[in-house]
């Protein structure tokens, strides 16, 4: 069972997660945005850390039960693919951007056997492109998917079909709704914010242009 909005308030304590929508944040994509997502900062705290490792290991373990070893996304889902994996006594492997430009140049970093099942962890999901692009490197390196796991989730319709496309099951700790829903309960952001946080989300190209 998953605790989405202990999950959102985890995030809110260690300010991983920033809401503004009075002054929305710039993506590096150019859209606007009135949420700013950082995991590493709870990696800082670690009682929040070990928390938020032990549900993602409990989503593993009982969604990925065939896992033969983590794979972690360069370079925010390392740590917690690694400590993960720690937890669960599985293999730990990596995947860079592209492939390394000297030495061996390897793209998967360690050791691994064909027809493995692994499972993606990622710190978050936005569109699903660089995620599943960690997904096809993995495949064509002979490493089957038993599905992914990400701390965030924004929830935009096109990643949704994305991951159903690709035949990937994704789980997240806590998404951007529960993470607005949390926020209104609380009183972090007013009332009548609520429908542009959610407008945001459904069309976040356009949002705030």
């Amino acid at each position: 069972m998953k605790n989405e909005k202990i999950i959102a308030e985890k995030l809110l304590q260690a300010e991983a997660i920033k809401l503004n929508p009075e002054q929305p944040f710039t993506w590096a994509s150019g859209w606007k945005s009135p949420i700013y997502c950082d995991n590493r900062r709870v990696l800082s705290y670690p009682y929040l850390r070990d928390f938020i490792k032990s549900e993602m290991c409990n989503i593993i373990f009982e969604q990925y039960p065939e896992a033969d070893l983590i794979a972690g996304v360069a370079t925010a889902g390392i740590a917690w693919g690694a400590m993960a994996a720690d937890q669960l006594k599985l293999p730990f492997i990596y995947v860079r951007p592209k492939p390394k430009e000297h030495g061996l140049g390897n793209q998967v970093e360690g050791f691994f056997e064909q027809g493995q099942k692994a499972v993606v962890v990622e710190d978050l999901i936005s569109t699903g492109k660089s995620s599943l692009q960690v997904v096809d490197v993995l495949r064509n390196s002979g490493v089957e998917i038993a599905g992914m796991v990400s701390i965030f989730n924004y929830g935009f319709n096109a990643s949704e079909e994305a991951f159903k496309k690709a035949g990937v099951m994704l789980e997240s700790l806590t998404t951007y709704t529960s993470l607005i829903d949390l926020a209104i309960e609380k009183k972090i952001v007013s009332a009548e914010t609520e429908e542009l946080l959610k407008s945001w989300r459904i069309n976040p190209e356009v949002w705030g242009r």
